[in-house]
């Protein structure tokens, strides 16, 4: 089995020892790309396939990776990565924030159709007061006959 790229995120249990023991074996299995992120210092490494085994990449700052095409840029705030289209990979607060602003937002919509569909249905009787004939009132609110004469 060939595996291309290896993302490894540290943890406070990781030894220096464990990690370079990983680092020579994906450089034996061939790995392509291998990088390593410490969330704790917030640093970044890494590692891409030349001639001769897995070579350090020197700079990682605004680093693209040659196979996913992503963009790693360090900042105060964490690691962000981009994707090839230039876009910022969202954090998992981020979409949580996103999804409960669609829910917010369907709710509303679904309470403006509903009020909408209420403020029909309050139009019927007093249209058909005025002496608008069922077909009328049915043509005016968009409504077939059979429903018209249901709501009134």
């Amino acid at each position: 089995m060939l595996i291309s790229l290896v993302f490894e995120i540290l943890s406070p249990s990781n030894t220096q020892v464990e990690m370079d023991k990983k680092l020579l074996f994906y450089d034996r299995y061939g790995v392509e790309e291998y990088y390593i992120y410490d969330p704790d210092s917030n640093s970044l490494q890494g590692w891409l396939r030349g001639e001769d085994g897995l070579d350090v990449i020197p700079q990682m700052e605004d680093w693209v990776s040659p196979r996913l095409k992503i963009r790693f840029v360090p900042s105060p705030e964490g690691l962000q990565l981009y994707r090839p289209d230039g876009e910022h990979f969202l954090s998992y607060s981020e979409i949580s924030q996103r999804l409960e602003q669609e829910r917010q937002r369907a709710e509303q919509e679904h309470q403006r159709a509903e009020q909408a569909e209420q403020v029909r249905r309050n139009a019927i009787p007093q249209l058909l007061q005025m002496g608008l004939s069922i077909e009328q009132v049915a043509q005016a609110l968009s409504l077939s006959v059979e429903e018209v004469q249901r709501m009134s």
